[in-house]
């Protein structure tokens, strides 16, 4: 079993020894990671497949390039954050990728959620690059505030290069070979999907029986589903019903028969606005009755 390391931001580091980031992808997360970085002092090239998503970026300093290949150049960490597997593949190997433009000098830390076979292929096709498997916990706000968890897997020089920017951004946990980071994302995001699940079921029995909302949340807050109250009540969260139900299908493909995380994955298409944060799937609106189960 591999061991575990953690990293606070806290801990004594700099981002000195490697300034020059590139970011590829610059919605929610990947913007509020660019920017983060930009306050720390390192010069950070963006590219969006949306030219007009870095341009709050670009006033805050940043530097736009027209193509991946163009935000990588020269630059010591890579960071991509994208929406799946096959956009990920696209800004590396498709028309003007960075993969063309990036070499030994360069650490490529991959935060997007991916499943972990997807990861180990793409990390194959840069046999000659330190790849970084990053996915995070956390949201937007985590971002801004540095209180993202990072977990990481990859060699452990990669890791050592790629730690200290990693750390302006949260606590980072090292997790094992490429792939593992991937692994342990889809276990957390498991546990969210489908704890959010069970409380908007718990809150349809309340109804039910007649307990008004507010005094169930305050009630559930104290016992084994107070994380999930605690997110679905959070303000400033922004992880999308489109994007969990991806992840949920990722982790299904690996565990067919997990049959609460099936069901949380269906409540999520009565969600009518797909763009909306998860703790939309505890509306009331949204609940599926036991008829259509």
């Amino acid at each position: 079993m591999p061991k575990i390391r953690w990293s606070h931001p806290s801990a004594r580091s700099s981002v000195a020894a490697m300034r020059d980031v590139a970011v590829l992808g610059t919605g929610n997360m990947g913007g509020a990671i660019a920017a983060r970085l930009l306050a720390a002092g390192c010069r950070v090239t963006v590219w969006n497949r949306t030219p007009a998503r870095v341009e709050a970026l670009v006033e805050a300093g940043a530097v736009a390039a027209g193509t991946p290949a163009g935000a990588v150049a020269g630059a010591e960490l890579v960071v991509i954050m994208l929406t799946d597997a096959a956009a990920v593949e696209a800004a590396l190997f498709g028309a003007d990728g960075a993969a063309a433009a990036v070499g030994p000098e360069t650490v490529v830390a991959q935060m997007s959620t991916l499943g972990p076979d997807e990861v180990r292929r793409i990390a194959a096709r840069l046999p000659a690059v330190p790849f970084v498997d990053a996915p995070v916990l956390g949201s937007v706000g985590a971002v801004t505030a540095g209180t993202l968890t990072i977990l990481c897997g990859g060699a452990a020089d990669a890791l050592d290069r790629a730690e200290p920017v990693l750390r302006r951004l949260g606590t980072v946990r090292r997790c094992g070979p490429v792939g593992a980071a991937a692994a342990l994302k889809l276990v957390a995001n498991t546990a969210l999907v489908t704890a959010l699940g069970a409380l908007a079921d718990t809150l349809a029995v309340a109804d039910a029986v007649g307990v008004d909302r507010t005094t169930a949340l305050d009630v559930l807050a104290a016992g084994p589903l107070g994380a999930a109250v605690r997110r679905a009540t959070a303000t400033g969260a922004s992880f999308a019903v489109a994007l969990a139900a991806k992840d949920a299908r990722l982790a299904l493909r690996e565990a067919p028969d997990a049959s609460l995380l099936a069901a949380a994955l269906q409540l999520s298409t009565t969600v009518p606005d797909q763009t909306a944060d998860v703790a939309a799937l505890v509306s009331p609106e949204n609940r599926l009755t036991l008829e259509n189960r």
